[in-house]
């Protein structure tokens, strides 16, 4: 361990424990903060000073962040603590239950949740008394229907990934590693001792030669099944990032559960390259699983090339995992910035070189959501099923779904505001 000299700060000096505190914060909201790495950041301000709110906050950045993900909640964090009083007024009212249209009418951004959740762990969130009714009012009557009340179980499920905070993301993933991805097996071409199916010469004649020539019975066989493969591609680009992590804990512990029905589990991840992730998601731990498979994919949280991802992937992996039927689930939300054209022939090759091409998009959690952006547009077309994923709810649903081939979830009805859009 590296020794430090003392620091040349006053006695009185109150921004090293502002920092420490600060230190605490960011990790109560996830982010792996030990002491050698707060001594690190008052020894980084002393030296950088503090004189310019920019240099002080990537000075910060610089010793507490190690992975991009951790962006969003350091700069939420810090925009709490360091930046703006009156953004406490708007963190507390995330905290508190409240009538829709009596506080804000918009959800917490990404990360807000868990910043609010670190920075008031621990200051009273009492709902204050209602104001005393005029006379007025006195014969009004608030009716409330509770007969749809979820339960906490219940209301996480169908909570969106991006605005859970720290314990929902914590319970979140302890409901994913239960659940379970079954497929039904396919009937192959290939016959196998047993049914009733038709007979089996060869085996009969067998069974004869052992009793002197005489055929006492008739073997049967049968056609025979195996399980396909399962493969993942995943987004990971700065849109899809909290969602990539949520659903690559459920693709792992799809990976790693015995007997239920998938030969072998593929994943990639792709943002602005591709990168093959399989052989991390063979860990047991989930958290050493992912942060390998974090370190290998160098562009997390970065742009999106889909096409550009795809074409290798097709042209290095196709041939190599999608043999056999295979299903793929693609996990974007469609916002691409490479030629639609050349997105909309790797999606139709991607297509038809797999058994069932079933696209997962966050996207579709807004009841208004339209096809309007340009990689959506080109990709719709191409896949067999078009279902949400931005909760656990919807991947419960995509549970039940996968097996059934006349599932095609929201694509049909898209299909058709496209064809009335371009008439």
């Amino acid at each position: 361990m590296a020794d430090y000299a003392p620091l040349d700060l006053p006695e009185d000096g109150k921004l090293s424990h502002n920092i420490v505190h600060f230190a605490r914060a960011l990790r109560k909201a996830g982010l792996p903060i030990g002491p050698g790495r707060v001594v690190d950041a008052i020894r980084a301000v002393e030296a950088a000073g503090f004189t310019h709110r920019g240099d002080f906050y990537w000075t910060l950045h610089a010793c507490f962040v190690s992975r991009p993900e951790q962006r969003a909640v350091f700069a939420q964090v810090f925009r709490l603590y360091w930046r703006d009083p009156r953004y406490l007024e708007h963190m507390m009212s995330l905290m508190l239950p409240a009538v829709r249209g009596a506080q804000e009418d918009r959800l917490a951004d990404s990360a807000e949740k868990r910043a609010a959740e670190a920075l008031l762990d621990g200051v009273e969130r009492d709902i204050p008394p209602p104001p005393e009714a005029d006379d007025a009012d006195e014969d009004a009557e608030i009716e409330i229907d509770a007969s749809a009340t979820l339960s906490h179980e219940e209301r996480l499920k169908t909570l969106d990934f991006e605005q859970m905070g720290v314990a929902e993301v914590a319970e979140a993933k302890r409901m994913l590693a239960r659940m379970s991805l079954p497929v039904k097996p396919l009937v192959t071409r290939r016959m196998a001792a047993g049914g009733a199916h038709a007979i089996d010469p060869r085996r009969t004649m067998r069974a004869a030669l052992r009793q002197g020539g005489e055929i006492t019975r008739l073997e049967m066989r049968s056609p025979g099944t195996r399980w396909p493969n399962l493969i993942v591609l995943c987004d990971i680009s700065g849109s899809m990032s909290q969602y990539s992590r949520l659903i690559l804990h459920f693709v792992h512990a799809v990976a790693n559960r015995k007997g239920q029905g998938w030969a072998r589990v593929h994943a990639f991840t792709f943002g602005t390259r591709l990168t093959n992730i399989t052989r991390h998601l063979r860990g047991r731990d989930v958290d050493a699983a992912l942060r390998a498979a974090g370190a290998e994919a160098q562009d997390w949280s970065g742009g999106t090339r889909i096409g550009s991802c795809l074409r290798g992937f097709n042209r290095d992996w196709s041939r190599r995992v999608l043999g056999q039927g295979a299903v793929v689930l693609l996990i974007t939300d469609g916002l691409d910035r490479d030629d639609s054209g050349a997105l909309a022939s790797e999606m139709e090759r991607l297509h038809l070189s797999c058994r069932r091409l079933i696209w997962l998009n966050p996207l579709l959690r807004w009841d208004g959501f339209a096809p309007k952006a340009g990689g959506i547009r080109a990709m719709l077309p191409h896949v067999d099923a078009f279902r949400a994923g931005h909760s656990i709810a919807s991947l419960e649903a995509l549970a039940r779904a996968i097996s059934d081939p006349g599932d095609g979830g929201e694509k049909s009805r898209l299909m058709r505001m496209l064809s009335h859009n371009s008439a």
